[in-house]
């Protein structure tokens, strides 16, 4: 038998029994997630599980994945309340987790700053009696009149508007605040580096306000250089530079079918994270796709507690593991030793909804600049250990939406 044979054979073997192992039945003495962290435990995971830092191309403070909400429904419809959600890059996570309803959630990124940033919205949330509060000390600005329970995003941004321009003494101040709670209150030890990154990036909110959008880059990251003051500050809904969504258009997204599931859609949503950021529910971890510890170690976590991945939110990173020779196939290594099921769904962007690629099935208009895609976790990684999953454009064609 030729070597490449005997080696794929091999891969198929271990994987087929990590999935195996995977998705065997959960020992009758696990004991569930528990209904909130320590902060001693939740700054425990967040270290243990992390990875050494990584970088990426951009920073990534807003998402530009205007479909993000359309697979939704059909989502919440298969996957129930209880399970772990995995995901990464900022705060798109939360919508989906208002939606899924997990008993915990990690967010695994490869950039440590998206970590701070994470811990930044947790002292933010936590801090914010309801959305009008929050939004305004998000963007340093005064507190929102004339906003009331009902209001849309819409609403709440025009509020925004009208309270004037961000505050700088206000900005301090709420840094400061921000800092407090993160380091005194919850006690987290916090290095000089993160607490710069931490200023980089709420300062990034302040200089840009709702007009943030995915290009921009913090002096942390390149200062003077592509990004720099792009996107602007105005709150108009047409979008940034090279047709990026800003912050504001992304919280006033919806579903295709008009229904916005925003976290920040509703006080009801608003009060769902809210009380999961209270909880220490959703950790943040540094960490690679196709590192040998994070994933594997969240999967651990989920086993010994008795719970199964049930969303895996993976935007488009897939994409850049297939860029590098073995990263892809280290990825889907790690997925098979996650606890999933059936259930168990990726969740994926396409850029730009082409290049030659398409999804099975259907498919709904496209929203803006991206397609959201889901698959069968289980199934995909069966499709990758039969060798036929061996490029990005393979798992786009192998998703539907």
């Amino acid at each position: 038998m030729p070597l490449a044979s005997r080696l794929r054979r091999e891969l198929e073997r271990s994987l087929r029994a990590a999935l195996l192992a995977a998705t065997a039945s959960i020992p009758a003495a696990a004991q569930s997630v528990p209904d909130r962290l320590a902060d001693t435990t939740f700054w425990r995971l967040m270290t243990d599980y992390s990875e050494p830092w990584g970088t990426f191309r951009s920073e990534n403070l807003v998402s530009n994945e205007t479909s993000l909400q359309w697979v939704i429904p059909d989502l919440a419809a298969g996957i129930a309340p209880g399970s772990v959600y995995l995901g990464v890059a900022p705060d798109q996570n939360f919508t989906y987790i208002v939606a899924l309803k997990p008993s915990i959630a990690f967010i695994v990124d490869i950039r440590h700053q998206n970590a701070i940033q994470h811990l930044m919205y947790k002292a933010l949330i936590e801090m914010s009696a309801n959305r009008a509060e929050f939004v305004a000390t998000l963007f340093s600005r005064p507190p929102l009149t004339s906003v009331d329970s009902s209001a849309a995003p819409v609403a709440l941004m025009q509020a925004l508007a009208a309270a004037g321009p961000a505050d700088s003494a206000r900005f301090r101040q709420n840094l400061a605040a921000i800092k407090d709670r993160l380091v005194r209150i919850h006690g987290f030890a916090m290095s000089d580096s993160e607490l710069v990154s931490l200023n980089c990036v709420y300062g990034s909110f302040f200089a840009q306000g709702p007009g943030l959008t995915y290009n921009y880059s913090t002096e942390c990251r390149n200062p003077g250089a592509f990004g720099r003051g792009f996107g602007g500050g105005a709150y108009r809904a047409g979008g940034g530079l090279f047709g990026m969504p800003t912050w504001l258009n992304m919280i006033d997204e919806n579903d295709g079918a008009g229904h916005n599931r925003s976290y920040l859609a509703s006080e009801a949503n608003f009060r769902a994270i809210k009380a999961m950021q209270e909880r220490n529910l959703i950790v943040p971890l540094t960490g690679n796709f196709a590192g040998d510890k994070t994933l594997r170690r969240v999967g651990a976590y989920a086993r010994e507690h008795g719970a199964r991945i049930g969303a895996f939110y993976v935007s488009n990173v897939e994409q850049y593991l297939f860029m590098d020779d073995g990263l892809a196939g280290d990825f889907y290594r790690n997925v098979a030793t996650l606890p999933i099921d059936s259930a168990s769904t990726f969740i994926r962007s396409f850029s730009l909804g082409g290049f030659g690629a398409a999804p099975s099935g259907p498919l709904k208009q496209q929203s803006g600049r991206s397609l959201q895609l889901v698959s069968s976790i289980v199934e995909t990684v069966r499709a990758f250990q039969a060798g036929i999953l061996y490029s990005y454009f393979h798992v786009v064609q192998f998703s539907r939406q």
